[in-house]
């Protein structure tokens, strides 16, 4: 199993994985989020990502003390300075959450923060359990996954139509 905690697997990834790891390093990303315990979750890691895919970066934000969060990435440098930043305060499954969305380079990035270990978000249980679907399931499934969507079907909903999943969501984080 890939340790998808750190992103060394990307170095021999297919192309776009390679572009997201000369990225990721060149800004230093991971390095600068590391008080955060960042983690890239999302399709890229899984190979399943479509050309509108973002880079989804996970962390561990105690947001009591969001401002700090927002400080921290303000002088950490790692959004350059002539960069749009959205940042959005928003309810994910019943929890507080803070997302950040701006580009680097060609790639849209969403930094996305709860007070939860990394490991313990479901965007990171999501994918490790759709790495391990797919692993079991073949190219075929993998290239009808990407089909969805390139058709727009997000990605649980897309694994929820092929399995006969009633709530991907949900019934993603049993399996």
């Amino acid at each position: 199993m890939i340790d998808f905690t750190r992103i060394d697997y990307l170095k021999n990834g297919n192309e776009r994985q390679k572009k997201a790891y000369e990225v990721l390093k060149k800004y230093d990303v991971l390095e600068k989020l590391e008080p955060y315990s960042a983690v890239l979750a999302g399709t890229i890691p899984i190979e399943i990502d479509i050309e509108s895919s973002d880079l989804d970066i996970i962390c561990e934000v105690d947001l009591r003390f969001e401002d700090s969060f927002l400080k921290y990435l303000t002088f950490s440098n790692l959004i350059p300075s002539d960069t749009d930043v959205k940042v959005e305060n928003v309810i994910v499954n019943g929890e507080k959450s803070i997302v950040l969305n701006f580009m680097l380079e060609e790639f849209p990035i969403e930094i996305f923060g709860q007070n939860k270990p990394v490991t313990e978000q479901n965007a990171y249980r999501h994918m490790i359990a759709e790495y391990n679907i797919l692993q079991e399931k073949g190219e075929d499934f993998k290239q009808k996954i990407i089909d969805l969507k390139k058709r727009g079907v997000k990605t649980e909903p897309a694994f929820g139509m092929l399995m006969n999943l009633e709530n991907p969501y949900e019934d993603l984080l049993k399996l």
